[in-house]
């Protein structure tokens, strides 16, 4: 179940930082380093963090089970305390000034139950709107909205704990968003979803950002949900950033030719030496998938002569590009943290 947590954005500049808010940093993480005591050491769960996200952007944070995603998101919110460095919300110290800077966000978290189970959609809201000092006035309009975008609105007067667990997480994200912060922190939000009601999700947060404006820090195992929404990603291993760039860029950046050719069984088999390095062959029920990673073309017309004297029948060659999976895996398993990190310039972060 997620953890939502809603912070009232009503009259900030009440508590303003000694400096004037930044505009162009949105969410700001400089070396953010947080240990932990484990019996008579210290446990480092994140590591010197730096990230800089401009208003309007949505990132992807990703990593293992581990990496310190949620430690780093419940930094942000001012959950946990950061054992050294500084994190800034539109300019608001979270440390400093943590009034100002939580107005700022709403957050989606994984892992804990967030609205009240008894109490229905709509009085959730409400609630959640009142006791962060919204108006019912101001309430009802922007509830209506939100449990009409994500398909509650019929259903808005039965109790949360009836729900599914998809439905109960959409109650979460609309609660998240009862004060309409400028910055969200998504921890998986489309997990226990199912494809429709995912889909439904997905373009509200792409909505979200591109007409709205809001910032989304968003995190997900679901690496095709990252690739899809988010113009940056940024990767966290051990508690370090070991890449951190717009997504076509990191895509680009892992590009190689990768060819895949579909054939009907082969009836003789392969000649020794002609499948290159790395490749592989994957038997399935109507085909046969012969995989060439990083492949030239004198590789490609080798195999496809040796396919060619096997008897094989060929169905497909096509040349592909890896997708976020492949180079989140890669990225998990070598690691290039230090001065070697794929690390974006602050043109390419504001892009």
């Amino acid at each position: 179940m997620a953890y939502a947590i809603n912070f009232n954005v009503m009259n900030p500049g009440r508590e303003r930082s000694p400096v004037a808010p930044l505009a162009d940093v949105a969410i700001g993480l400089t070396g953010v380093t947080k240990r932990y005591q484990r019996g008579k050491g210290l446990l480092t769960a994140v590591s010197e963090v730096t990230l800089s996200v401009p208003p309007g952007q949505v990132i992807g944070l990703l990593g293992p089970n581990g990496a310190g995603k949620t430690t780093t998101i419940k930094m942000i919110c001012g959950l946990v305390l950061p054992t050294a460095g500084t994190i800034t919300l539109n300019g608001y110290d979270v440390a400093r000034q943590r009034a100002g800077a939580v107005r700022q966000i709403g957050a989606v978290l994984e892992g804990s139950r967030n609205v009240y189970w008894p109490l229905s959609a709509w009085q959730n809201l409400m609630y959640f709107g009142r006791l962060k000092g919204l108006r019912a006035v101001a309430i009802r309009p922007r509830a209506e909205r939100l449990l009409t975008e994500l398909g509650l609105w019929e259903r808005r007067h039965e109790s949360v704990g009836s729900f599914s667990r998809g439905m109960q997480q959409k109650v979460a994200i609309a609660a998240a968003l009862i004060t309409d912060p400028p910055v969200l922190l998504l921890d998986e939000p489309t997990i226990g979803l199912d494809v429709a009601a995912a889909r439904t999700v997905k373009d509200w947060i792409a909505r979200l950002a591109a007409d709205e404006g809001k910032t989304v820090l968003l995190t997900t195992h679901q690496l095709g949900v990252a690739q899809e929404l988010a113009s940056r990603i940024a990767v966290i291993r051990d508690g370090k950033i070991i890449a951190d760039l717009p997504t076509g860029e990191l895509l680009s950046r892992y590009a190689e030719d990768r060819f895949e050719i579909r054939t009907r069984k082969i009836p003789n088999g392969l000649r020794p030496g002609v499948l290159p390095a790395g490749g592989r062959i994957e038997h399935g029920a109507e085909a046969t998938r012969i995989l060439l990673p990083g492949a030239g073309q004198a590789d490609l017309y080798r195999v496809l002569d040796g396919l060619r004297a096997a008897g094989s029948q060929l169905i497909s060659v096509s040349q592909a590009r890896p997708g976020l999976e492949d180079i989140f895996l890669r990225l998990i398993r070598d690691g290039e943290e230090g001065p070697g990190a794929v690390r974006a310039t602050a043109a390419e972060r504001v892009a």
